[in-house]
């Protein structure tokens, strides 16, 4: 009984880092919100780039722009992530089915059956950001997050091949808040995850009339920071909750030599585990201040009528560090506790190197190192007539970089210690998470058509991939497959001014049947992976619609 208690606490050990790296998944929605116009066109731009921004879809079109510009950008977003959990027939975790998640019988009824399933649902309260001058979370009231006025500049000097420019923008801004009690609260009751470029020089050269090509330095800020609560319904902890209700319920916190010899202490604690009580809540954040990365760009423009470019971001080296705090359960800390109290039970763990005594919470230090994917864009545009103009790119990013996580941690402690025996690659101070992911292909396309000589309409689509496999989808992040559809147009005010106008929106759904994801509910004795929903049907709903007006400038 103490190995499979052990072996149960070490899941929600390997849950913590599933939910480090779960934020870092929201990268999965490259390009968001960057520019007005490409979002009005699914971002399909890097052949015919998008004023100053530029400096992110393709350097090399800055080449085209003449004085001095400034382009002032005005967004906000509003994001809606919901998640369903119901139980398919015959659900149970070791005879037990009374998970209050799915579970509409009153709690604690004396049954361990139940009779009255029910589908639960998850939702976001609000948008939570990490803010670098307070270095915390913040969350925002409930409604549309609001950014803006979001400046970039560039110059060309008269008679210059090159121009120069500088931009602020937030290549990832997500985050969310759920209310206590919420269900998906085991896959992230806080998260945030931002990266702020808040300078990129850059320089486009136009080396004659239909080639140029350019590159950008961005210099970012990057923080990631989650709370998250933990539990493990699986038969281990089905068999525990048997042993403390059954076995021990004669001897219920009794202590005697003799017992505690036989039983290794298994039933001194007054509150024993089970498949459905939260194990414990960890609360995580990790930033770097200061983050370089580089774009290089390609533009080749034969005629007025054809263009073709292309963009490298390069991979993005990132050292995190900050703190965290795990708090154990009550019934967590009297099991561990209670086999440490006595002497089999002390022995057994002192053989398997774990601690015999745990507190109420572990905190200290956390760092890891990860790279930013590397992303490829390459794209044609062409106008089969004077008025209309089509966009065509093709998106690749290399997410088999994500192959795993590896955590550092300033010292030892109990999960760790848990994890260390059950997860390959893991120490004393370290763990680690696979994650097998896969790089993605897929197409954005655009149109323009000028309705007058001041006037232009824009229409996009992209059809976005998921790099995540079947086996690790989760609630935590649920863009997988997505779709996302735009409108926009363009007035030009006069001579020297224009607006762009934007409306978009990103819908990703997901059927995650009972036991066929690793990072969710998959079942079974031998599941190494954190399954806060083991055996339950998930279905997962997010959506990001996008309001954006850009005010473009010659001064």
């Amino acid at each position: 009984m103490n190995n499979n208690n052990l072996r149960l606490l070490r899941r929600w050990c390997l849950g913590l880092a599933l939910a480090l790296c779960g934020p870092a998944q929201a990268q999965l929605a490259t390009n968001i919100g960057i520019d007005v116009r490409a979002m009005s066109m699914a971002h399909a731009v890097t052949a015919d780039p998008p004023g100053i921004m530029a400096i992110h879809f393709n350097p090399a079109g800055l080449a085209k722009l003449e004085g001095r510009r400034m382009d002032l950008q005005f967004l906000a977003v509003d994001m809606s992530v919901e998640s369903r959990f119901s139980a398919p027939p015959g659900y149970n975790v070791f005879g037990f089915s009374d998970d209050p998640v799915v579970c509409a019988d009153a709690p604690n009824d004396g049954s361990d059956v139940c009779r009255n399933f029910r589908t639960s649902t998850s939702t976001i309260e609000g948008v939570s950001l990490y803010v670098p001058i307070v270095n915390d979370v913040v969350d925002l009231p409930p409604g549309p997050l609001m950014a803006g006025p979001i400046p970039s500049f560039s110059i060309k000097p008269a008679g210059s091949k090159f121009t120069f420019a500088t931009a602020t923008y937030l290549p990832m801004a997500a985050g969310f808040y759920r209310q206590e009690g919420d269900p998906g609260n085991f896959m992230g009751r806080r998260v945030a995850l931002n990266r702020i470029t808040y300078l990129s020089p850059s320089v486009g050269y136009q080396i004659n009339d239909e080639l140029s090509i350019g590159a950008s330095i961005g210099f970012s800020y990057q923080a990631v920071a989650l709370e998250t609560d933990f539990r493990s319904p699986n038969e281990l902890l089905g068999f525990a909750r048997i042993v403390d209700e059954s076995l021990c319920a004669p001897f219920k916190g009794e202590s005697n030599f003799a017992l505690d010899i036989i039983l290794f202490g298994i039933c001194r604690p007054n509150e024993g585990l089970g498949p459905f009580k939260s194990l414990a809540a960890m609360d995580v954040a990790m930033d770097q201040r200061f983050s370089p990365s580089y774009n290089l760009g390609i533009l080749w423009e034969p005629s007025d009528r054809f263009a073709w470019g292309a963009v490298w971001h390069a991979p993005t080296k990132v050292h995190m560090r900050g703190r965290y705090k795990i708090s154990y359960s009550n019934a967590a800390q009297e099991t561990i506790n209670g086999v440490g109290s006595s002497p089999t039970g002390a022995i057994a763990l002192a053989v398997l190197g774990l601690p015999s005594r745990i507190g109420a919470t572990d905190a200290g230090l956390i760092n890891m190192d990860l790279t930013m994917p590397a992303h490829f864009q390459t794209g044609i545009k062409f106008k089969p007539t004077e008025r209309l103009q089509l966009n065509i790119d093709a998106v690749w990013v290399d997410y088999a970089e994500w192959d795993a996580f590896n955590f550092q941690f300033d010292s030892t402690n109990a999960a760790l210690a848990l994890a260390r025996l059950f997860s390959p690659g893991s120490t004393s101070t370290s763990l680690y998470f696979p994650l097998q992911y896969q790089s993605t292909w897929n197409l954005a396309f655009g149109a323009e058509y000028a309705l007058t000589d001041r006037l232009s309409l824009r229409a996009g689509y992209e059809p976005r991939a998921s790099a995540i496999p079947d086996d690790r989808r989760a609630p935590l992040v649920p863009i997988n497959e997505a779709r996302y559809y735009s409108l926009g147009l363009g007035y030009r005010w006069d001579k020297d001014t224009e607006i762009d106008l934007a409306v978009a929106t990103l819908r990703s759904r997901d059927d995650i049947p009972a036991n066929s994801s690793c990072a969710a509910n998959c079942t079974g004795i031998n599941n190494l992976v954190y399954n806060p929903y083991a055996g339950l049907d998930i279905e997962t709903q997010a959506s990001i619609t996008m309001f954006g007006m850009a005010f473009r400038t010659r001064f």
